[in-house]
């Protein structure tokens, strides 16, 4: 299999799933070692960026995506009748930031870091899928871990964890006068 059958592959793969694709059963599907297919994939995505094409392919943890760019959103909605999300309150960004960058954490955890209760923004972005139960605890009562999800990744544009931008650590009066 060459390079340009290889990509078509990949391609296709993507195109009739709909949803992401691990890189390894890619290269399972395909006979390849994962290597390989991501080397082809990169060069895949590469094109579909420089040919500034409506449709992207998108990487998400060891996973890719095929899904519309987003500069075109608005006409995707209008024809396929969709309504635009709407945005998070600041109460969602502050619980979606501390379970993303702490996570797996416990809703206990949470509330702990905001000082208020978190039952319903965390049932709230559970349902717009940003998050999701990971596993429980091994404490009495067995308290829910929740994490993010790849829908995550998707709606803030990064491939992985990793992409989080860097905590800013606050300065304390202390180092601020020793400058």
């Amino acid at each position: 299999m060459n390079k340009n059958e290889i990509s078509a592959a990949i391609e296709a793969i993507l195109f009739a799933s709909g949803t992401p694709v691990e890189l390894e059963r890619i290269a399972v599907a395909l006979e390849l070692d994962t290597a390989t297919v991501k080397d082809c994939a990169d060069e895949l995505i590469n094109d579909y960026e420089k040919q500034q094409r409506g449709i992207r392919i998108i990487r998400l943890n060891k996973s890719l995506q095929m899904c519309s760019d987003k500069q075109y959103g608005a006409y995707v909605r209008k024809v396929m009748d969709m309504k635009k999300n709407t945005p998070l309150s600041n109460a969602a960004m502050e619980v979606l930031a501390v379970v993303a960058y702490n996570q797996p954490v416990t809703k206990a955890f949470v509330e702990q870091i905001r000082g208020v209760d978190c039952s319903g923004v965390i049932g709230s972005l559970c349902q717009k899928g940003l998050v999701e139960e990971k596993g429980r605890l091994e404490l009495p009562g067995r308290p829910l871990l929740y994490g993010t999800t790849e829908h995550f990744l998707r709606c803030f544009g990064i491939e992985d964890l990793e992409g989080l931008p860097p905590i800013e650590e606050k300065k304390t009066e202390e180092n601020d006068g020793e400058e």
